[in-house]
């Protein structure tokens, strides 16, 4: 009987999928100039997703000199590590991040900065491997980094007569600035309205006319590339190691107070604000307690809202902790409280329900896209006052009824193991490497949201159909004895 790499409402997995019909053993040339595995971010879920692609193919996976190290310490499954070494112009990126930008990686102005320095690596690294391409040493070329779509890739070009095809992402960016919501102005650069100016750098138009396939990131990324559809796919950017998929379940008891925590910068796009809003009413009843995890400069603020909503001793800051504290208290909190109005794929998501901590996100970008029904809770952002009005509607009815929160729990923990770690997004994108290089079939992944594409004077994409009322839709699930069925999102 035949198999299908399949996307349902639920997530990307890969049911009953026989291993031989999935993927071919490919060698693979993975293009990622900052992949490290002590890096965060882009640089970390490079390397992670690099060395999962590495269990299942022979990769051979080129980077700039200063992740070499840290590379080489973890090289594990990798085939091989290309070195490309461009040394001035390291120097010259190093200093400038330092003393330009601040070191500022969130800056859309770096972006724009990066340009040559992606370009000028990719032409080494072409210099440095194109023998070994002509003769025969691999199968498919993949771009894992830089990550922005918006930062072409000169290898579609020189491979755009073969002899193998180039494949580029997850790729992401591009998100309009929500309308309404003064979280996004206050961050809003003047360079993002010169975003459609990228299609006129050399490189831009080949990139995507040329490559063999293209990995969208999110919805709104997919819907910018509807001139490509027949060969555009949807993979989230971010994934989650297996080592932090909890397998204990943690119930949270009905005589508790909802343990709720907040994981970023504290900066206005992440809408910190807007989270212990919502959460006031249960934290001055002594209904709740609010953990926040993260630093910046909207903290001050921060601590003074908590007094003037009267929270204060309901809060605790804990400033920044290491990777390992951090996962400790996502895995005591029982909700991720997240309403970031602008975000491309926080790793804090996965992890949260990695760890058991039921996610309520914004239902925009990254996670609105990683979240769905049965799993967590998306907000859609219609205003400020509606959003914090709908996250208190749902904060208390899941203060008031446990069993609804510890089904979301156990059915999150599972959609992480099953469908967000590492090596289940390598066996994806496996089917994908495979058909770009005519070794199997074209799998099925269209986006979570079908969207238009954005016109040039448009600051935001429109979904079909419009998201339903967030928490309309609790309270309809609650009516139903069991909220694990299919009209959920079972998994």
């Amino acid at each position: 009987m035949p198999k299908f790499l399949t996307v349902t409402h639920s997530g990307i997995g890969i049911k009953d999928f026989p291993q031989e019909r999935l993927m071919n053993s490919l060698r693979i040339l993975v293009l990622a100039p900052d992949a490290n595995p002590e890096g965060i971010c882009g640089p970390l879920l490079s390397f992670s997703q690099a060395e999962a692609l590495a269990e299942l193919h022979d990769v051979t996976l080129a980077i700039r000199s200063p992740g070499e190290n840290a590379v080489r310490r973890r090289q594990g499954p990798l085939q091989s590590v290309e070195v490309v070494r461009l040394p001035r112009l390291e120097r010259l990126y190093v200093w400038s991040l330092r003393w330009i930008f601040k070191n500022n990686y969130s800056s859309k102005a770096l972006t724009v900065f990066a340009y040559p320095f992606a370009v000028a690596f990719e032409w080494q690294a072409w210099r440095q491997l194109r023998r070994r391409i002509f003769g025969g040493e691999f199968d498919v070329v993949l771009r894992l980094l830089p990550v922005p779509a918006v930062l072409p890739s000169p290898f579609a070009f020189f491979l755009r007569n073969g002899p193998i095809p180039f494949v580029i992402g997850p790729v992401s960016g591009g998100l309009p600035w929500p309308a309404g919501f003064s979280q996004a102005e206050k961050q809003r650069e003047w360079v993002s309205g010169l975003r459609g100016l990228y299609r006129f750098l050399p490189f831009a138009r080949s990139t995507y006319r040329y490559a063999a396939a293209i990995i969208a990131g999110a919805s709104q990324t997919y819907a910018e590339f509807t001139p490509y559809r027949e060969k555009v796919f949807f993979l989230l950017e971010n994934g989650v190691s297996r080592s932090l998929c909890s397998e204990t379940l943690r119930v949270s008891e009905c005589d508790g107070k909802l343990k709720l925590i907040f994981v970023g910068g504290l900066v206005p796009v992440k809408g910190c604000d807007l989270a212990l809003r919502a959460a006031a009413p249960l934290l001055r009843n002594n209904s709740a307690h609010f953990t926040i995890v993260g630093d910046g400069p909207e903290r001050n603020r921060l601590e003074q809202l908590t007094r003037t909503l009267g929270i204060e001793r309901a809060v605790s800051f804990c400033g920044w902790l290491s990777h390992n504290e951090a996962q400790q208290k996502l895995r005591q909190a029982d909700v991720l409280v997240f309403p970031s109005v602008r975000d491309n794929s926080p790793a804090v998501v996965f992890e949260a329900l990695a760890a058991g901590a039921v996610p309520m996100v914004a239902d925009f970008g990254g996670p609105g896209d990683t979240v769905h029904p049965g799993v967590g809770f998306k907000v859609p952002l219609a205003s400020e006052d509606d959003l914090v009005s709908q996250m208190e509607k749902i904060l208390t009815e899941l203060a008031e009824n446990r069993d609804l929160l510890n089904r979301y729990r156990q059915q999150g923990m599972a959609y992480a193991r099953e469908n967000l770690t590492w090596d289940a997004k390598a066996r994806i994108l496996s089917a994908i490497l495979n058909w770009a290089a005519r070794q199997g079939p074209k799998p099925n992944l269209p986006p979570p949201k079908r969207l238009h594409a954005r016109p040039a004077n448009s600051t935001a994409g429109r979904e079909l159909p419009e998201p339903q009322d967030a928490a309309s839709a609790l309270v309809q699930m609650t009516r139903h004895k069991s909220v694990g069925n299919s009209k959920q999102g079972s998994l």
